[in-house]
């Protein structure tokens, strides 16, 4: 961990879109992705400023909403274009500080980052051309579906897929990045057969090892887990990687994750092999079954709530007024709208008259779920009655 360092925001400037002169391409007439188009742009900027001396590696880029609204795109664009760039070397980001100007010429101590997402993305890739044997001028499946072949997400696979057409092994004959139009263009790579095995280990599991070595220097079986905050701060990367190591953890019985005031516990220390279910885990619900009964009983909620009220074709309350009556986020009364809608209950409608409309009234009745937390003490008593 002493290998890498963490910035102090207060050290460094921020530049702002009123003070770019650069020419903006035109994103209505380009001929690659809208991404691609502004991640090349993005990087000619940084070089040529860096270069007359206006930004230095201790800049920040402007924020993910000032340049969506430079460029007239979606914070998800820009937000996919930085991490073009990223790969490339001319930025770094940070949680809480924000994206780091780099010098892709004079890169020496970084911040922590290791194999991406997307250079794993590109690596199956190749693997994928060559098992398949596909031909020179021959066209790729989709990129949704060339994400399902290789388990990585829809938006890394289409950046993976831009890159290898900069680099010349593909070309893309759509300017839409979602249509099918990838052709083989050249066969000349390399392919790694695992690339964990040579070396390159990613974020997430390079966090994963650091995170059992915290456990075991700090704390015992039965102590709670530091907040995920604390954990981004001690071992220098975002809380997202923090989210997405500490869930390996969980799937190895290495941790537990409760709700509520219970939080993540230890349930074993991480190279300790001998190790057996504890009475309170055999008795309530993980953290992801607790979301699920969270929805459902939501869903149950609204469900009761139509059966009493309401009848086929009535308007139901917004999101927003639901959301205030029953005391929840509008994003879960949303998703309980969603759920009851494929379920064959409700309809959308949009326009002046729209809304959310009744088209089948559901029969209810009562549910049981698990508890959501337990004790640990009245587990033992729970186990004595039982």
């Amino acid at each position: 961990m002493n290998d890498y360092i963490l910035p102090l925001k207060s050290e460094l400037k921020q530049a702002k879109v009123e003070e770019i002169t650069k020419e903006l391409p035109d994103l209505k007439n380009c001929f690659e992705s809208r991404t691609i188009t502004i991640a090349k742009w993005l990087m000619e900027w940084i070089e040529e400023s860096i270069k007359n001396g206006s930004v230095d590696e201790k800049t920040l880029l402007p924020s993910k909403p000032d340049l969506a609204y430079l460029f007239g795109v979606s914070i998800g664009t820009i937000q996919n274009a930085l991490r073009y760039i990223e790969d490339n070397g001319y930025v770094e980001s940070k949680q809480c500080i924000g994206t780091v100007i780099r010098n892709p010429e004079n890169r020496v101590k970084k911040m922590r980052k290791l194999t991406s997402k997307r250079e794993i993305a590109i690596n199956e890739i190749k693997k994928f051309i060559v098992k398949n044997g596909i031909k020179l001028g021959s066209f790729l499946p989709s990129s949704r579906v060339i994400a399902g072949l290789i388990n990585c997400s829809t938006n890394t696979t289409r950046l993976a897929l831009e890159h290898l057409c900069n680099m010349n092994i593909l070309q893309h004959e759509y300017r839409n990045s979602t249509e099918n139009g990838w052709v083989l263009k050249s066969i000349d790579f390399d392919v790694i057969e695992d690339l964990a095995e040579n070396n390159n280990e990613t974020l997430v599991q390079k966090v994963e090892v650091d995170l059992k070595n915290y456990i075991t220097e700090n704390l015992k079986v039965g102590d709670k887990l530091p907040p995920h905050s604390q954990l981004s701060k001690e071992l220098k990367v975002s809380i997202k990687t923090i989210h997405d190591a500490l869930k390996m953890l969980i799937d190895d019985k290495i941790l537990l994750a409760r709700r509520g005031r219970y939080g993540t516990t230890i349930l074993r220390m991480p190279y300790d092999k001998n190790f057996g279910d504890k009475k309170e885990t055999s008795i309530f619900a993980s953290a992801p079954e607790t979301a699920f009964y969270y929805y459902e009983k939501t869903q149950d909620h609204i469900k009761k709530m139509i059966s009493e009220n309401y009848q086929v074709g009535q308007k139901l309350p917004s999101i927003l007024e639901l959301s205030k009556q029953l005391d929840l986020s509008p994003n879960t009364i949303r998703k309980a709208f969603h759920n009851l809608a494929k379920e064959g209950y409700l309809v959308f409608a949009r326009g002046r008259y729209g809304g959310t409309f009744v088209i089948d009234i559901p029969e209810t009745e009562e549910q049981a779920f698990k508890w959501l937390a337990v004790n640990p003490q009245y587990a033992k008593a729970y186990s004595k009655e039982n």
